[in-house]
């Protein structure tokens, strides 16, 4: 018989990610048509011809071209990630927590995510420069709840394999 633990674990582990991917989808048209919207506005701005308008039409078609390069940004690395993610899952280097305990919130216990983290800390410092430690101690910063060293981390992991996947295809 399989518990409830368990099933949540298989569960997440098969779960489809149409409906992610078609929310991501559906999210960046609709940044799209506002990009538009504001980009339309500021040349109606700027065509006003007085300095005020122009100041402001300026700024206004800054701001589309700021939300570009952040959905951008965010699509491309979050894309990374997921391919980070399959291989080091494919080479056998994803972290295994199917055994740690688990809040309500099905979020990590903090101590065993601190005990998984000096584990894999240890790890990554004996070799800091293989992206499948850095990738593995990107994870254990998420598990352990500090979300913007495992940020860091995880561009370090992406640059480091495509260095080793740049090397190889040259060496």
């Amino acid at each position: 018989m399989v518990s409830s633990d368990e099933a949540q674990q298989n569960q997440r582990k098969s779960k489809d990610p149409r409906p992610i991917v078609w929310s991501i989808g559906l999210l960046v048209v609709a940044l799209c048509f506002y990009f538009v919207l504001l980009g339309q506005r500021a040349v109606e701005l700027m065509s006003n011809g007085t300095v005020a308008g122009i100041g402001l039409g300026i700024g206004v078609f800054i701001l589309p071209l700021l939300g570009i390069w952040m959905v951008w940004s965010t699509l491309r690395a979050g894309i990374a990630h997921q391919r980070l993610a399959r291989r080091a899952k494919d080479e056998g280097y994803e972290l295994d927590v199917s055994d740690l305990p688990r809040r309500p919130s099905g979020r990590i216990e903090r101590d065993a995510a601190d005990a998984l983290f000096a584990q894999v800390k240890a790890e990554w410092e004996a070799a800091p420069n293989d992206w499948h430690n850095t990738y593995r101690i990107a994870r254990a910063y998420d598990y352990a709840g500090d979300r913007s060293r495992a940020r860091e981390m995880m561009k370090r992991a992406v640059e480091q394999e495509a260095a080793e996947t740049t090397d190889g295809a040259s060496g």
